[in-house]
């Protein structure tokens, strides 16, 4: 009985020279990596492949030219966006949070590898960080994937300083989830609340960021 062949990497989108510049190597090598570990280590379903540059690395790039300053990323998980953003805006330094010890030795593994200097990886839940500290607060938050609005603005606003804005990724339904959280946006003085969609001017499938100031 003959077996499926495994599923190949999906080739490069045009739209990846563009979203990385001069930073398209350290991209590549990162997706290269990702591709060839990253279902061993429980990181991307196994079929991710066929999709994972559009459907991952430049979904997770989009959200580059949102930032600025001190950015963390909540449940980084594969690195998505975390990683991806690090290499793309190497002017912006990103810490990446993430609680299992399996998936920070990778971060911190590939930091290291790609020589990202803007990167520090720390083990912790967010929901366990201090308001304040070295790291705390920061200038702004990402998270992409992690849970609902409801329950992300929680662990989220608490670590970004007045003034600081929440970059979370969702997907079709983000309205409806800013609706849902009404109460929670209230509670943790959430303003400007919108949805940007992100992605189709470069041809490719829509990116929505829930993006919101914090206590302004």
């Amino acid at each position: 009985m003959e077996h499926a062949a495994p599923p190949a990497l999906e080739d490069e989108p045009a739209a990846a020279r563009l979203l990385f510049g001069e930073r398209i190597e350290l991209a590549r090598a990162y997706t290269a990596s990702l591709a060839e570990n990253g279902e061993t280590l429980g990181l991307i379903g196994p079929r991710e492949l066929p999709q994972l540059w559009s459907r991952h690395i430049l979904n997770s790039a989009l959200v580059a030219p949102l930032l600025a300053g001190r950015v963390g990323d909540v449940g980084s998980g594969a690195g998505l966006p975390g990683l991806v953003l690090a290499i793309a805006r190497p002017d912006v330094h990103m810490t990446l949070i993430e609680p299992m010890e399996r998936r920070t030795d990778w971060l911190q593994s590939e930091a290291d590898r790609l020589g990202l200097d803007n990167v520090r990886v720390l083990r912790a839940r967010a929901e366990d960080l201090p308001g304040s500290g070295e790291l705390l607060p920061l200038d702004q938050v990402t998270a992409r994937a992690v849970s609902a609005l409801r329950t992300l603005i929680p662990l989220t606003a608490r670590l970004v300083r007045s003034g600081g804005e929440l970059l979370l990724m969702k997907g079709s339904r983000a309205g409806d989830e800013i609706v849902t959280a009404q109460k929670v946006i209230r509670k943790h003085r959430l303003e400007s609340v919108e949805v940007l969609e992100l992605g189709g001017e470069h041809g490719l499938d829509v990116t929505r960021v829930v993006r919101a100031v914090v206590d302004p």
